[in-house]
């Protein structure tokens, strides 16, 4: 798990390199299709550690709720991932 995090954290600080990227080029007028490219770039990345998290819960909590047979936890697991799914799509 903790080169899990490792990778995460390498992956959001690359994220908060290409920001500062972008807010470079904002300020120096870039063209702002270039300033689109990026921008489209740092979405992509966050989706990966976005994707990534969600397995990492899938895997640990969701699985640690099925395995207790607690049909509360298990809705509670489950009704957390339908809110978040419903949230990214908005």
């Amino acid at each position: 798990m903790a080169k899990d995090t490792a990778a995460k954290l390498n992956r959001l600080k690359r994220i908060e390199g290409q920001v500062r990227g972008v807010a470079q080029m904002v300020e120096n007028d870039r063209y702002c299709m270039d300033i689109l490219h990026q921008i489209a770039a740092i979405k992509s990345a966050l989706a990966k550690v976005e994707t990534q998290v969600l397995k990492d819960h899938a895997a640990c909590c969701v699985a640690e709720a099925i395995a207790t047979g607690d049909e509360v936890e298990q809705r509670e697991k489950f009704e957390e991932l339908v809110d978040l799914l419903e949230r990214t799509r908005k």
